[in-house]
């Protein structure tokens, strides 16, 4: 049987449908997981042991646990306690948001205490509350130095949203899926789903190397 330069083209654009909701979910997921992981980094730095302890648990067990498992407990588990379904797409974008933040966290964590801790010092001195220090000192600096390692988790997340296709959400792999449903050819369209990440991923690492030295991270 010979390789169908064919099928791909023909198959290309439901494909090129199920990456863009590939990348929509990755780009909302990692967005929020942005969001709660920098107050999740804070708290982890937190002065109140019950605070830092809370986040601390948050993060180990988001870490710890299979991100598949976590799909399910939202889009599976979540109904049960709630008493009403939850759609496929706010239950993959749920879950993966909340297991980013985790990741997120310990981004921002380490780049608030890569901040020498004199120029926290500084600003109390000047008058500054701790949280205004934070915000307008500590925080812009912090970012500018995680952006590589968040560049890494968005790329990372966005080949581990394949697997909200677990729970027939017509992403990128869940399309290939079915699409060798329907030719039975699975060679062929495994290599366009691979490639298809493989540009995604490409154009990531070469947007977040832009940013990085137009930021110029490091000096």
């Amino acid at each position: 049987m010979t390789f169908s330069w064919t099928l791909i083209w023909q198959t290309l654009p439901m494909l090129l449908t199920g990456a863009w909701v590939t990348v929509k979910l990755t780009t909302i997921s990692v967005a929020l997981g942005i969001l709660i992981g920098t107050f999740v980094g804070i708290g982890r730095l937190s002065r109140r042991r019950a605070i830092s302890a809370a986040m601390l648990v948050y993060v180990d067990f988001m870490r710890g646990t299979p991100l598949l498992v976590q799909i399910f407990l939202v889009y599976m588990g979540l109904p049960q306690l709630l008493g009403f379904p939850i759609p496929p797409y706010v239950a993959a974008i749920t879950a993966l948001s909340i297991n980013s933040g985790a990741y997120v966290a310990e981004i921002v964590r380490a780049g608030i205490q890569s901040i020498d801790r004199g120029q926290t010092e500084a600003a109390l001195s000047l008058g500054m509350k701790p949280r205004q220090a934070m915000r307008h000192i500590i925080l812009p600096q912090a970012f500018k130095r995680i952006i590589p390692p968040l560049g890494n988790e968005f790329i990372a997340m966005l080949k581990d949203s394949s697997l909200v296709s677990a729970i027939a959400l017509e992403e990128l792999v869940r399309k290939g899926q079915i699409v060798i449903g329907r030719t039975f050819r699975p060679f062929e369209i495994w290599i366009a789903v691979a490639v298809l990440f493989l540009i995604m991923t490409l154009t990531i690492s070469r947007l977040v190397a832009w940013g990085e030295k137009k930021l110029r991270v490091g000096d």
